[in-house]
């Protein structure tokens, strides 16, 4: 079983099915609250301390909605209590500014995933923004900042510094590819820690990367002092270029090659 302290990112992160992908990508995609319940407690035995939640409704849809995801957190914290559950904000294309944050006022869960850009589409925090971000951050919610490019990290510090939230080990993760198949190049790590640095802060961050391009991206991330998000959100590769079966096997290979847990 996968064990962390607290405060600090789990080393290895499910996301099992992300917004976009239905049964016909592959039939072992949860759709239903019952499936991810099924698959977090396989998933965290495999050695996942920590999942990337989104919920979907009666057509399969990606939905921000509240009672959903409360219903969600009631039966995972039940089911598998020792796993960091993460709700995610993720505006698909579909969701303005405005219902991400109500979404996360709603729910005050025990982890959110915000996409900085997403929240911010102007890149420059607003009042709202950062009243966002101390009202969660007072709440105890562990935010994991989702940055899309290395400029959404002088995003980022922009916000906590007008938020007054501290920097240092704050919860990110560098998006690696992007999931329509553009390729997800190991090298645009680097890029994303030159942009830390410069910015004189020491996040703790992790990667998610697609496709078979997945596990190269992953292998540079744990040799460079990082974490990992995997699950068929991102990529239905197994480590030897086969489809996964399921979302746990692909955690307990990628576990078992690592050693993250």
């Amino acid at each position: 079983m996968p064990f962390y302290q607290p405060n600090e990112l789990p080393r290895l992160m499910v996301a099992p099915n992300g917004a976009r992908k239905i049964k016909k990508d592959h039939p072992e995609v949860p759709l239903t609250i019952r499936e991810t319940v099924d698959v977090a407690k396989n998933c965290f035995e495999a050695g996942a301390g920590a999942i990337h939640l989104h919920v979907r409704n009666e057509k399969g849809e990606h939905v921000l909605d509240a009672g959903l995801y409360k219903e969600a957190l009631n039966e995972l914290e039940h089911q598998v209590p020792k796993m960091h559950i993460q709700v995610t904000t993720e505006a698909v294309g579909k969701y303005s500014p405005e219902e991400m944050r109500k979404l996360a006022y709603d729910v005050t869960p025990p982890g959110t995933s915000i996409g900085t850009a997403e929240l911010i589409p102007s890149r420059n925090p607003t009042e709202e923004d950062i009243k966002l971000y101390k009202y969660l951050t007072e709440a105890g919610t562990k935010i994991q900042h989702i940055l899309y490019n290395p400029k959404d990290v002088d995003l980022l510090v922009n916000l906590l510094n007008k938020a007054e939230i501290p920097i240092e080990g704050a919860w990110c993760l560098f998006v690696i590819g992007h999931y329509t198949g553009k390729i997800s190049y190991p090298e645009k790590i680097s890029e994303f820690l030159k942009v830390m640095k410069n910015n004189n802060v020491n996040l703790d961050w992790s990667i998610c990367a697609f496709a078979k391009e997945e596990m190269s991206c992953l292998e540079k991330a744990i040799k460079l002092g990082g974490k990992i998000r995997v699950g068929f959100e991102n990529s239905l590769y197994m480590p030897n270029g086969e489809i996964a079966p399921n979302n746990h096997s692909k955690i307990l290979a990628v576990n078992e090659i690592f050693k993250l847990s």
